[in-house]
C-alpha cells in the first residue's frame, strides 16, 4: 500500500528561510519553454516558479518569440537564443544555453517548446549533458520519448545531476510503450519501476498523483480535485517543483511539496469558483494561501 502524502510531512520537507537572506539565497531557475503560440506557458511557468520561493528566474526562449514573453512577464527574467523556421529553440542555442545555465541553480524544460526536430534533438542533449537539476515537462518528455532506450542511464552517465520527470497518463504512455488504460490501472506499480529503471523521480500526473522516487520511495498525493484537468496546470506544477530545486530541495522532496501544494491551491481555487471554471490562473493565484497552510508559521 503506497503511502499518503500529508501536510505535516511536507512541512518537515520545506528548508528554513533565513531572516538575513537575499534573493541569490534563494537559487536561479533556468525555464527552458516556447515557441511560437505558446509564450502562455513560460509565463504560467515562471510565475509558479517565483510563488515556490525561487530569488531568481530566466525564461530561455526563441529569440523571434522574446518580445512577447518579455511583455508577458513582469517578474522573470528572459534570455533570447538563437530560433528555428518554426520560431522554436534551434539545436544552435546549446552551446550559448549550456553556457548560460551552468552558474544557475536548476532547470525547467519542456512546456511550450514543440517537437521541431531541431528543438527535440536540443532537449534530448541538455537532458544527456546534464550538470542542473532538472524538470522535464511536456514536449520534453515527448523529445525524449522518441528514443526511449537512452533513458535507461549507463554507468557514464549515473553521475549527471538529478532529474524529476511530471508525465500525465499519455506521455508516460509515449515514454514507456503502455497504452494509457493499463498505466491508469496501475499507477503506483508503474510511476516505482520506471523511476527506479531510469533513475529520476517519476511524477504519474491526475488523480491522486504519484511521486515515485530512484530510491524506492513513493507517495499518494491526496489534494486536487477533477477542475485542474485543463490546459495550464501542468506547467504551474513544472514550476513549482523547479523553483523548489533551485531553493536546493532534494528532487523527491521537491517534487512531493510541489504537488501537494499544487493541489491544495487547486482546492482552493474550486471553492471559490467551482471546478467547472478554474483555470490555471487560479491556482496561481491561491499558491499564497496553500503554502500558508504548509509552513511551519502557518496557520
Amino acid at each position: 500500500m503506497i503511502d499518503v502524502l500529508s501536510r505535516a510531512e511536507i512541512t518537515a520537507f520545506l528548508p528554513e528561510r533565513a531572516e538575513m537572506a537575499h534573493k541569490g539565497t534563494f537559487g536561479h531557475l533556468v525555464v527552458v519553454a516556447g515557441s511560437r503560440g505558446f509564450a502562455g506557458a513560460v509565463k504560467l511557468v515562471c510565475t509558479a516558479a517565483y510563488r515556490s520561493g525561487a530569488g531568481l528566474v530566466t525564461a530561455a526562449v526563441p529569440e523571434t518569440v522574446q518580445p512577447v514573453v518579455a511583455g508577458a512577464l513582469v517578474e522573470a527574467m528572459t534570455l533570447g537564443l538563437p530560433a528555428t523556421e518554426a520560431d522554436s529553440l534551434a539545436y544552435r542555442a546549446l552551446e550559448q544555453l549550456e553556457s548560460f545555465a551552468a552558474t544557475k541553480s536548476a532547470m525547467v524544460i519542456g512546456p511550450g517548446l514543440s517537437t521541431h526536430p531541431a528543438t527535440a534533438r536540443l532537449v534530448r542533449r541538455l537532458y544527456k549533458g546534464r550538470v542542473l537539476p532538472m524538470v522535464v515537462d511536456a514536449d520534453g518528455l515527448n523529445a525524449l520519448a522518441a528514443y526511449p532506450e537512452r533513458l535507461e542511464p549507463r554507468a557514464s552517465t549515473l553521475s549527471r545531476a538529478e532529474a524529476v520527470f511530471t508525465p500525465h497518463p499519455g506521455e508516460m504512455s509515449r515514454l514507456t510503450g503502455i497504452a494509457v488504460p493499463a498505466i491508469q490501472q496501475e499507477r503506483s506499480e508503474i510511476a516505482a519501476y520506471y523511476a527506479a529503471l531510469w533513475q529520476v523521480t517519476v511524477v504519474l500526473k491526475g488523480h491522486g498523483t504519484i511521486i515515485a522516487s530512484p530510491d524506492g520511495r513513493a507517495r499518494r498525493c491526496p489534494t486536487g480535485n477533477q477542475g485542474m484537468a485543463s490546459g495550464g496546470t501542468g506547467d504551474v506544477l513544472a514550476g513549482l517543483i523547479g523553483g523548489l530545486l533551485a531553493q536546493g530541495m532534494p528532487p523527491f522532496e521537491a517534487a512531493c511539496a510541489g504537488v501537494y501544494v499544487h493541489g491544495l491551491a487547486g482546492d482552493r481555487a474550486a471553492r471559490e469558483k467551482t471546478p467547472r471554471a478554474l483555470i490555471a490562473s487560479d491556482i496561481l493565484e491561491a499558491l499564497p494561501h496553500a503554502w500558508r497552510q504548509v509552513e511551519r508559521t502557518g496557520s
